[in-house]
């Protein structure tokens, strides 16, 4: 469209030229506001097809080197069916690649420094143990997505003879080590040689293992276009699931599914330590729910393999809060995650570059807790993923500084979800309507009906999770 012409007189006064100007600055700020609209526009429409199973599921992490004293395939596949009882419907395996020796961290290594994208782990099996494990995983009826490392490789990866033109290079040609990452070397994304060799790559672990999806670490390090054009050929041979270790909102336009909320679980953080409140919640919902497309999928957590080693266990970060927390995951909006051994309350942090196998203790408490909150997810139509589920909507309390509830609502479905994020017992009134109805907390399988507005005490980092029935 063609731009008119202003017509500007030849003589202005200077009331004339105050008023020019003014002119000026509001089609300027309606271009940007144009501008901004358009932007937000973008953000909000999103063309990732989120496969069918994945509307429901939780998300699990595996950690094969300390998950037992073997430390393999075979040993893991041994936990299946426990897991399956668990609930959990979708696996995501830590790295499985060879780790680089050159350079190495530790006496094992970081799984994250790969020295052959085609290859397996010798320590964890062969390639069949592999194939075997995405089958009998798939037999359960879960589905396996495995940590692919695009950012960056150990020194000995065969790509540094084969390929030197495809990495980072400083001025004196050296190769380059992101951040304090010493023990790998940066690719260069802007090769397209790299490019393809990657998609390849990605898609080989689909065709030959059948695998479902990959959790992409440090996602954000790698050009978006990339990722886009990776899931457009991953699409081609299967339904896939993509997580990104990121929070960007543009990952979800047409890369991937899911990407992390750390800034949820930093809120979370800060609120257990006492130097956050309880509504801090709702500013980082309400800017989640602005930044990202409808649809998107956000992880919601409360410890992981990175959090776990170098940050402390859950017990050490929410103390007597780590069930309270961990229900609050569950239940709004986003996808739940469980890392190896949460199950049955893990708590002592693993060793990253050695071997430190998890003490799978009896933690039964744990262990029914986690049963409890995904049998809701799977059951209750307020809880599915992206915008299939129902809003949060706030119920307001006489202590909203220290008591964090809320009501999700989805085709008949509802939860009421209140809890108390303090080590201190609160008498608290509950506020306005939205939660009236009757429900049975699942916890403790009690009735309750709300027809009007009660007052109670709640013990220090009590959690109730209210379902319609």
């Amino acid at each position: 469209m063609k731009k008119k012409k202003l017509k500007i007189p030849r003589l202005l006064t200077l009331p004339g030229i105050i008023g020019l100007a003014a002119l000026a600055l509001v089609i300027m700020s309606s271009c940007q506001s144009e501008q901004g609209s358009k932007v937000d526009e973008v953000r909000k429409v999103s063309q990732v097809q989120h496969p069918d199973w994945s509307r429901y599921a939780t998300i699990y992490e595996v950690n094969i080197r300390q998950y037992t004293p073997e430390g393999t395939f075979e040993a893991f596949e041994s936990h299946l069916p426990r897991l399956r009882e668990l609930g959990v419907d979708i696996l995501w395996l830590m790295p499985i690649h060879p780790i680089g020796e050159k350079n190495r961290k530790g006496e094992l290594g970081s799984y994250y420094s790969v020295k052959d994208y085609y290859g397996v782990n010798p320590e964890f099996g062969t390639m069949e143990d592999f194939k075997e494990l995405v089958e009998s995983a798939h037999q359960h009826g879960m589905h396996v997505i495995i940590d692919w490392v695009a950012n960056h490789t150990s020194w000995d990866n065969k790509l540094t003879e084969e390929h030197p033109e495809w990495y980072d290079k400083d001025s004196t040609g050296n190769y380059i080590s992101p951040h304090n990452w010493t023990d790998v070397i940066q690719l260069d994304f802007s090769e397209p040689g790299l490019r393809e060799y990657m998609k390849n790559a990605l898609k080989y672990w689909v065709i030959e293992a059948d695998i479902d999806g990959y959790r992409c670490d440090v996602a954000g390090m790698v050009p978006t276009e990339f990722w886009n054009d990776a899931r457009l050929e991953l699409e081609k041979l299967k339904p896939v699931f993509m997580l990104a270790e990121a929070e960007e909102p543009e990952h979800h336009n047409r890369a991937f599914d899911m990407s992390y909320s750390w800034e949820l679980l930093h809120t979370m953080n800060s609120i257990a330590k006492g130097e956050m409140t309880a509504d801090k919640i709702d500013t980082v919902l309400e800017k989640n729910n602005k930044r990202f497309p409808k649809d998107s999928y956000r992880m919601r957590f409360t410890t992981n393999h990175d959090e776990n080693s170098w940050n402390g266990t859950v017990f050490e970060r929410y103390g007597e809060g780590a069930k309270a927390f961990a229900a609050l995951t569950f239940t709004v909006p986003g996808m739940p995650l469980i890392y190896s051994g949460q199950e049955v309350g893990l708590d002592k942090p693993l060793e990253f570059f050695q071997k430190d196998v998890i003490e799978w203790i009896d933690r039964k408490d744990f262990t029914e807790f986690y049963k409890k909150l995904i049998k809701l997810k799977h059951e209750n139509k307020a809880l599915r993923n992206g915008k299939l589920g129902g809003e949060l909507e706030k119920v307001k309390t006489s202590k909203n500084k220290s008591v964090y509830a809320f009501v999700r609502e989805a085709r008949n479905d509802k939860i009421f979800v209140i809890l108390n994020l303090t080590g201190e017992e609160l008498n608290v009134n509950l506020k306005g309507k939205n939660y009236f109805g009757t429900y049975k907390e699942i916890f403790t399988g009690n009735k309750a009906d709300f027809d009007r507005q009660p007052r109670f005490k709640l013990k220090p980092w009590e959690y109730r999770v209210y379902a319609s029935h």
